[in-house]
Parts: C-alpha cells; structure tokens; sequence
C-alpha cells in the first residue's frame, strides 16, 4: 500500500551557543548558533518523516512554496518518483538533497526496519546490526598550542582514536607547522588527519588561502613525514585532473566530496581516480539514493573507500550516520562534529530528545528502531524552532482557488488526479 503524504511543514531552527567559535572555513565569522530547516512529512497512514537541511538564516522561506505542490500527495514509498520530483523543483529553484532522507525514514518506518539495514538491502550487501559506529573528533576552529593539546588529550579520554584538525593560513608555513605540532602533541597514539577547506572556499570576509596543485603536494610531504590518514579537500573540487595528480604525488589518502552535486559529479571523480576516500554529506551532495551509487562504486573499485561528511546539525549526523551503518567496505570512522566550548552536543543536537552522545569506547550507538529513530523535543522545537510552512490538501485548495482563480483551480485538479 502506497503512503501518500497529507501534511508538509518546514521550520526555521535557531539554537543559540553558549560561546561563539570562528568557524576556518569561513574565515573571521563568528557563529553564534546552530541554524537548519526543519522538515516534516506526515502520511495519511500517519507515518511521519523528519530530516533537517543546514541554514545561514532564514533562506529557505520561499521553499515550500516551492516545493508543496509537488510533494503533497506523493507516494512517499516511491524514491525514484520522489527524486524525479525533486529534480524537477531544482530546475525552478535551488537544489535541497537534505530533503529526500524524510521519505526514506518513511519508508524504513512502513517497512519495519531501522534506516541503515533498509540501505545495506537496497545495496544487496548482507544485512547484520550494526551496533555502534567509531568515530573521530573533527576541529572546526584553528586552536593551536594548549587548546589543541586539551583537545587531543579530551579525545583519548573519551575512547575517540582519531582526530581532524584544520589549517587554513596564508603562510603555507604555519599550515606546515600546525600538521608537526598535532602529530607532536598526539604522539603515537591518534589517528590524525587534516582539512584544508578549499573544496568549497568562502571569502566572504576575506582572509581565505587559495590552494594550488604546488602547494597541495608540498603540503602533502609534510602529512606523509607525520603520518597522517587522509587530507580531505586540498584543491577546489571540481579540480578532478588536479585532484588526481596530487594522489600521484604524494602517501597521505586523499578525501572529498562533500558538497559535490551528485552521482554525475561522483562519476567523473572515480573514473578520473580524484580520491582516495569519498565524503559525500547526503544531507548535502544529492541525497541517500546517490550516496549508495557513491558506495557500490566505492565497493565494486575495492581499492577507495567511503566515510561520509557530517557538520551540519545533530539530525544531519544522525541521517549520515544509518548511511555509514550501510557501508560494508574499508573500515573508516565516522566524523564527529565537536567544538567546546561553543559547538557541542547540547547546541547541535539541540532540538533532539537525546543528544548523540558517545559511549566510552568512542563509539555512536546507532539507533535500531524503525526508520531513523529521530525523536525531536516538543517543548525545545517550540523553543527553538518557527513554524513557517504548513500545507495539507485542503490548504493547497484554497491556495490555488486564490492564486488562479476557481475555473483554473478544478482544471488543475483534474489533470493531477488523472
């Protein structure tokens, strides 16, 4: 039986931190608060889906204008026609991958099964429980000296095994001295890796160093002295051919994608041989369907791996966490968004019933419950949250009666219906 949809809302989240931190992919930007877009899809069976899309502020006001007419009504067990839809509203306004994780928590809830164990049937990979997922501590500021040393240390006391820190210097230099300092300070007991932030670079007020394959590699030299796991995101990243090159020159894995579009984007990179591990964010690089095109490939090559990005939100974390659940290659950790004091479990799980806190292994329990197993706090949603999109058919109705006029309005609805 189809699960229609038969309510959509979209909030806006807004959870204050208690101290600020300076982000080092936007340089000089102090954030203040943990800002998505709630989205909540309610079926007439009276399934309900839930993901969460990362915001600035409050620049998705228009979607559900955008978006209302065609999901309402849509068979939210049908996730082929769900990205045809979803597709075609990017043609006439911005694309929104966090959007389709609400239809497969649907549809792992009608099917009776937790999210990541639907993904490893979709997979055709064995389907076992997965209880746990290890996972690194991943910097989003650049703390150097007794702040990183506290950091490092506060990973090995709760388990964690692996670190990412951050450069983002002018100097390549003091990029260089940041990797030697971690290396030095973790001795040999962490994993280290390290994010450079030119993916996707934002200058938006100014200070942010702009990377060339030269630079990369010499920086490379450096992780390969200090034994580092992977880079991630050393060039811009459409750079395939660059990306590719610095893979050639240098031990250190290579690491990315995670706000590549997509499957067609993936595509190339695996056939060009850009990365060593692929990152894509489902919330953020074309949604779950195309992460497990990202995985099969992954899989079927046997020598790249996958590790999915996840600074966004805790609902993000959690969606990208089933995702990682499902992934049955190279054992890799999961990243996990950690700041003190400013960005922590409290603030970025902050509309959830339970934070995803860790257990003492340093692991993330993964929840077994049908779908994703997300639980949003009533009373914290109303604390945090503004409702600002509520469409159900009745009101799609009167919406268009308005807009078109009546005539128009019943010849519409006619052709949909048939």
């Amino acid at each position: 039986m189809p699960e229609l949809i038969s309510r959509i809302e979209l909030f806006h989240v807004s959870i204050p931190l208690k101290h600020s931190f300076y982000p080092s992919w936007i340089p000089k930007y102090p954030q203040t608060a943990c800002n998505f877009t709630l989205l909540r899809l309610t079926t007439e069976g009276g399934l309900v889906g839930q993901s969460a899309g990362v915001a600035m502020e409050r620049e998705r006001q228009g979607l559900g204008s955008l978006l209302g007419p065609y999901l309402l009504g849509a068979d939210a067990l049908d996730i082929d026609a769900v990205n045809q839809r979803l597709r075609e509203a990017s043609y006439l306004g911005w694309r929104n991958s966090f959007i389709e994780a609400a239809f497969w928590d649907i549809r792992a809830q009608a099917e009776g099964l937790p999210l990541y164990r639907l993904l490893r049937r979709e997979m055709g990979v064995a389907d076992e429980a997965v209880a746990e997922v290890p996972v690194y501590f991943s910097m989003g500021d650049l703390s150097r000296g007794a702040a990183l040393r506290e950091y490092l240390d506060g990973a090995k006391e709760r388990g964690v095994g692996a670190v990412k820190i951050r450069v983002h210097a002018q100097d390549e230099a003091e990029d260089h001295a940041a990797v030697r300092e971690a290396r030095r300070l973790a001795g040999d007991d962490l994993q280290l890796m390290v994010d450079a932030n030119q993916g996707w670079r934002v200058d938006l007020f100014g200070g942010a160093p702009l990377w060339d394959l030269e630079r990369a590699a010499r920086f490379g030299a450096v992780c390969d002295e200090c034994r580092y796991t992977w880079i991630e995101e050393p060039l811009e990243m459409y750079d395939y051919d660059g990306q590719a090159e610095l893979r050639r020159r240098v031990k250190t894995a290579i690491a990315g994608g995670e706000l590549n579009a997509g499957w067609h984007e993936f595509k190339v990179m695996l056939e060009k041989g850009s990365y060593d591990i692929y990152q894509p964010d489902v919330t953020l690089a074309g949604g779950i369907a195309q992460a497990m095109q990202v995985m099969r490939a992954c899989l079927a090559d046997g020598e790249v791996a996958f590790s999915p990005h996840t600074w966004t939100n805790g609902i993000g974390l959690l969606i990208n966490l089933h995702v990682k659940a499902a992934w049955t290659g190279r054992h890799l950790p999961l990243e996990y968004p950690f700041q003190p004091p400013g960005w922590i479990p409290e603030a970025r799980d902050g509309v959830m019933a339970e934070p995803m806190s860790l257990t003492p292994r340093g692991t993330l329990p993964v929840p077994q419950e049908p779908g994703l197993g997300l639980r949003v706090d009533p009373g914290r949603l109303r604390r945090y949250g503004r409702r600002f999109y509520n469409l159900t058919k009745t009101r799609l109705i009167l919406h268009t009666i308005r807009e078109k006029g009546l005539k128009t309005a019943l010849e519409l609805k006619k052709i949909k219906e048939g």
